[in-house]
């Protein structure tokens, strides 16, 4: 075979598409996202308002390893000051205090720390417990309290428009509605 050809003599003139679009791309748009850290502070118990997959009273059940015929007590509610986006195909709660859109969801009395860090762990580190203020819309009271929500800590970046179906999501997960 005949011998390679001479390097340019200038090698910016070689550099390949692909090449050239990494070394312009901004250092932000070639990070892999990592969780933030774990939380340093015991999982909180009390009231928690779910808005994902954790309102369906079988999967809550499955995460904290309840008895199968244990009756468990959701109570319908909402929040205010966040909006629900998607991360794939799961919600994600981001604090937007500009919005007057109300994240209806159901709320469950978490009993232990150990329940809390049941729930924490389902959630992942890009999840994080903070308070909210929970409004029941079943007419019982309390009518409102303080409790605890999951709010999305990753990169808002990753996150989408979209709406959450807890009906489809059980269908694609082969578990009943």
């Amino acid at each position: 075979p005949p011998p390679p050809p001479p390097p340019p003599s200038d090698p910016r003139t070689k550099i390949s598409p692909f090449v050239r679009n990494l070394r312009t791309a901004p250092p932000r748009s070639l990070a892999v996202s990592q969780p933030p850290p774990p939380p340093t502070t015991a999982a909180p118990t009390g009231p928690y308002f779910l808005y994902g997959t954790l309102m369906d009273p079988s999967m809550l059940g499955d995460i904290l390893s309840l008895d199968s015929d244990q009756d468990i007590d959701l109570r319908p509610a909402y929040i205010s000051g966040y909006a629900c986006k998607l991360w794939g195909q799961y919600p994600a709660l981001v604090p937007d205090v500009t919005s007057t859109s109300v994240v209806k969801g159901v709320v469950y009395h978490v009993p232990s720390v150990e329940d809390g860090v049941k729930l924490a762990n389902y959630e992942t580190g890009w999840y994080r417990a903070e308070s909210c203020e929970v409004v029941y819309t079943d007419g019982e009271e309390p009518g409102r309290e303080g409790g605890h929500v999951f709010v999305f800590v990753g990169d808002e970046g990753e996150l989408s428009e979209g709406v959450f179906d807890l009906r489809v999501w059980l269908a694609r997960m082969g578990r009943k509605a």
